[in-house]
């Protein structure tokens, strides 16, 4: 399939031309005919998949073709929520790109920084606002935004919304929304808390789902390590002691783990530094740019921390906990193995996560082996059990054709 089978008019054909794309990705060709029609959509997909296009082209198409239902002055016409500012960057640089023949405009706003030239932005008036919650409630308590005249609406990566306690914040800004609206909501896992969130927010949606890539999978080298959870930290330090680690992603599963395995690393001799939504902006850009530059060797990250980033040359990824979703596995490998390059993720087990790493391999349809050369496995894991449960039947919704507590960003 081409571009230009989906029905986009040529501004927004000759954008996606001068980006060098010519054919949709599985996510786009799926979620484009849907969004022009005006559906409701419910998406479910990995960051990598295309998901950004997939609603920022027919959602440019569909501003330019049709006049605004509101004809007042500064009428924000679409509005996206995301969790974190270099996300929001990046939906913002998507918008920029896509909609550079189309005389619309956009603007991104977030916390952390001057708020005035945002205010100005926004004054002189947008199309389209890209925003985290916290700021945007901030400006809107000083009546600098008004959402009356907003006819689509898209939550992007709502499980990190969730998971960074951001929802209150959302259903705040979603009852200030317009009833009459188009509602885009994506997410990369789907539990049940997400599950009742999306059925207050979307109406009769179409349901579009991307499995996690197997090429992802299988372009990464996977090992396990069994061990007690005390040792693993002392494992992590021995294991990074291999010079072929040139730079590596280590995730845990809360704030307060990454900062003691950053201390433990650091107290070792290995150059590493932790981010995570505690931090503040301007240390997680640091804490990144050291990353990148080479300034540290290891980077020790919980999922919502690194939810978007996308670095080159990460050599390996350590799951020292292992999550409690299996997608998030998937998403957390493929931190490494980019454009072609190899990559290696390790990951720690100890007794109470074996029904983690069993879901995982349900997942992504295979047994880790593991490894062998173990200083410190000081248990024998139980046997794999001969029967999986089956995995619950997710929520449907109408008659579609497929029917935390944290800080303001």
């Amino acid at each position: 399939m081409q571009f230009e089978e989906l029905q986009l008019i040529d501004p927004i054909l000759r954008a996606v031309r001068d980006e060098g794309y010519m054919a949709p990705t599985p996510i786009q060709a799926q979620a484009i005919p849907h969004v022009l029609a005006g559906r409701d959509l419910l998406g479910c997909a990995q960051t990598g998949t295309g998901k950004t296009a997939a609603f920022a082209l027919p959602i440019l198409q569909r501003l330019t073709v049709a006049p605004p239902a509101h004809h007042a002055h500064h009428v924000i016409r679409t509005l996206v929520l995301t969790p974190t500012r270099e996300l929001a960057g990046q939906v913002g640089d998507s918008f920029a790109a896509y909609g550079r023949h189309t005389g619309l405009r956009h603007t991104v706003i977030f916390g952390g920084v001057n708020q005035n030239p945002q205010a100005q932005a926004l004054h002189r008036g947008v199309d389209i606002l890209v925003a985290t919650p916290g700021r945007l409630l901030d400006l809107m308590g000083q009546n600098l935004v008004k959402l009356r005249g907003v006819e689509i609406f898209v939550l992007d990566e709502a499980d990190r919304m969730l998971d960074m306690g951001f929802i209150p914040d959302v259903r705040r800004i979603v009852g200030t929304l317009p009833r009459e609206r188009q509602t885009l909501f994506f997410s990369a896992t789907l539990g049940p808390e997400i599950m009742r969130l999306a059925k207050d927010m979307v109406r009769d949606p179409v349901r579009v789902d991307v499995a996690p890539s197997a090429t992802t999978v299988e372009a990464v080298e996977q090992r396990v390590y069994f061990v007690e959870k005390p040792d693993k930290r002392e494992l992590l330090v021995r294991l990074l002691a291999d010079p072929a680690i040139s730079r590596a992603l280590v995730f845990t599963r809360t704030k307060h783990g990454a900062d003691r395995v950053a201390h433990h690393l650091h107290r070792a001799g290995i150059r590493s530094q932790s981010i995570h939504g505690n931090k503040s902006q301007g240390a997680r850009e640091r804490a990144l740019d050291h990353f990148k530059s080479g300034g540290i060797r290891v980077l020790v990250a919980t999922d919502v921390a690194a939810r978007g980033l996308d670095i080159e040359s990460v050599s390996h990824v350590f799951n020292f906990d292992l999550p409690a979703e299996p997608d998030v596995y998937v998403h957390r490998i493929g931190r490494t193995a980019r454009a072609g390059a190899g990559g290696v993720a390790i990951s720690f087990c100890d007794l109470e996560e074996r029904i983690l790493l069993h879901a995982i391999e349900k997942l992504i349809r295979k047994n880790l082996a593991p490894v062998d050369d173990n200083p410190l496995r000081s248990y024998i894991p139980p046997p794999r059990p001969t029967d999986v449960e089956p995995t619950r039947p997710r929520p449907q919704f109408g008659r579609g054709p497929q029917s935390a507590r944290g800080r303001r960003l």
